[in-house]
């Protein structure tokens, strides 16, 4: 998850390391959306 975050995000790590697990999965499934993808 954190991967495809920074892949559609441009965050850096230190960010993504920042988010605590409710967040990594809200953002993850909003990256979802935003690249039109359905698994995971």
């Amino acid at each position: 998850m954190l991967a495809d975050l920074a892949a559609v995000f441009h965050w850096p790590p230190s960010e993504l390391w920042a988010l605590d697990l409710s967040d990594i999965r809200r953002w993850h499934q909003e990256a979802k959306l935003r690249t039109g993808g359905s698994h995971g």
